[in-house]
């Protein structure tokens, strides 16, 4: 509709009320109000597919977007509740669709969409935030090889993060049960919607956090499980809480997500990947049986090993044994030679005793009383015929004399107070200590000097004085005993 013509008595500078007008003017508040009622009542309930721009999330919890496509942009605000309930992480450039109902904001003059739930645009979508989160993680030493841990060998606890009334903890169960007995722990949780990632990361750090001795045993290995599933009844074991839970885990975990062909986070993060819960309790636990039949064959190996040098060792004994002459064959030449030798003895002796007794007739023969009473006369005679000279006796004490005499001289010389008698003088400390240094004088109070003729007593300089001797109190007298006194 064309606007009413005006003529130039209506215009002026103050607005007046025209006779028969019923068009009053509205504030922009009551304007907004307008907007806001027919945007809202025609657009209740919209569904928009578009591409994520400006993600943002305050602190307030509220979810703060853009919604656009090759032509246009719309804002959109997802409130803290709804925020909260989200399946993934919202991210720039991720196709979406988003369910809500459009309203204005008055504050800018701008209208918005109320997101009530937002879903990713088709598989294509899920695919690409599932790659582009598994590139963020990677890049941050999340997936690196080195930080696999090698599983124990026999553990004596395994805990399992499942759901406790699935197929899954039968089936890990049985399979444990078959192969070798264990105690298991068994976290339940959910596995798919809402709230299932935050349990299963609470449930792997809660493994992580036990005590060894506590109440409930803490795990030599963990095993997180679940069924096969489509990408979508997966994806709490891909969000980012599940899988920072098992990369931190302090204990071994083994993913078993899903069956063979189905990879997801968690198994990237994992220190082993299972194809299947039940792989995942093979991975384990060995087999008891084989276990058993290992330890008796390598017993048996023990045995032999054990056995096998002593009957090598009996074997080359006997050998040897055979190969040793007999003992008469090594006894015979020196038994020969004994009789040999003990006949030479027999015959030497007797040699020798005859010879002994002719050499004692000889000498029996030269001892005769006539001839010893001759010699014992010569000796006698020879004896009278030396006389002692005086001369041999005074010469070697003459020569002692003069030695004692130089001695003498030259202990008189060397007498420490000799050179007293040359003017000098000895000092000495109270106790009569002779001093040799000035550092020894000094620190003496008093000092005796000893001359030629006595002692004289002298203070060094700068020594303090000695304070005289405190003069002696007189004894006191006892008094006489007292007449009657009975001890007096």
């Amino acid at each position: 509709m064309a606007p009413p013509p005006t003529s130039d008595d209506d215009a002026g500078l103050v607005a007046r009320e025209r006779q028969g007008d019923n068009a009053q003017p509205l504030t922009i508040s009551e304007i907004s109000a307008l907007l806001k009622r027919t945007v809202e009542d025609r657009f209740g309930f919209v569904r928009l597919r578009g591409e994520l721009s400006g993600v943002k999330r305050a602190a307030s919890g509220h979810f703060y977007c853009a919604l656009k496509d090759e032509g246009a942009v719309i804002d959109g605000v997802m409130w803290k509740g709804n925020a909260a309930r989200l399946n993934f992480r919202a991210e720039d450039g991720l196709e979406v669709i988003a369910t809500g109902k459009l309203t204005t904001y008055p504050g800018r003059s701008k209208y918005q969409i109320v997101i009530d739930s937002l879903e990713l645009a088709g598989e294509g979508a899920l695919l690409a935030l599932l790659e582009k989160t598994r590139a963020r993680l990677a890049a941050e030493g999340l997936f690196a090889p080195e930080k696999e841990r090698r599983l124990p060998f026999l553990p004596q606890v395994i805990g399992v993060v499942t759901s406790p009334t699935g197929a899954v903890i039968r089936d890990i169960l049985h399979r444990l049960a078959d192969r070798f007995p264990s105690h298991v722990v068994v976290w339940p949780v959910l596995v798919q919607g809402q709230g299932a990632a935050d349990q299963v990361a609470a449930a792997v750090r809660g493994f992580s956090a036990l005590q060894p001795g506590g109440p409930v045993p803490r795990p030599d290995v963990v095993i997180v499980a679940r069924g096969g599933g489509s990408i979508e009844d997966l994806w709490s074991f891909n969000e980012e809480v599940v899988v920072r839970a098992i990369a931190e885990c302090s204990i071994p975990v083994i993913s078993a997500v899903g069956h063979e062909t189905d990879t997801t986070l968690a198994d990237y993060a994992a220190d082993r990947r299972a194809p299947t819960p039940t792989a995942a309790a093979e991975m384990a636990v060995p087999v008891r049986a084989d276990l058993a039949f290992t330890l008796t064959d390598l017993a048996a190996r023990q045995r032999r090993a054990v056995y096998r040098p002593v009957e090598l060792g009996r074997e080359r004994l006997a050998a040897r044994a055979r190969l040793l002459p007999r003992l008469e064959n090594l006894l015979q030449p020196q038994a020969q030679r004994l009789d040999e030798l003990a006949e030479r003895l027999r015959r030497g002796l007797g040699d020798r005793s005859a010879k002994g007794r002719e050499r004692l007739a000889g000498a029996a023969a030269r001892l005769s009383p006539s001839l010893l009473s001759r010699a014992a006369g010569e000796a006698q005679r020879r004896l009278e015929r030396a006389r002692l000279s005086p001369a041999l006796v005074e010469r070697p004490l003459r020569e002692g004399a003069q030695r004692l005499a130089a001695l003498t001289r030259v202990m008189s010389q060397l007498h420490p107070e000799k050179p007293l008698e040359r003017g000098y003088a000895i000092i000495r400390d109270a106790s009569g200590k002779a001093l040799t240094t000035r550092a020894e004088a000094a620190g003496e109070a008093r000092l005796l000097l000893q001359l030629r003729d006595g002692t004289l007593a002298a203070i060094p300089e700068g020594a303090p004085p000695v304070p005289p001797p405190a003069p002696r109190k007189p004894a006191k007298s006892s008094p006489s005993p007292a007449q009657d006194d009975l001890f007096g």
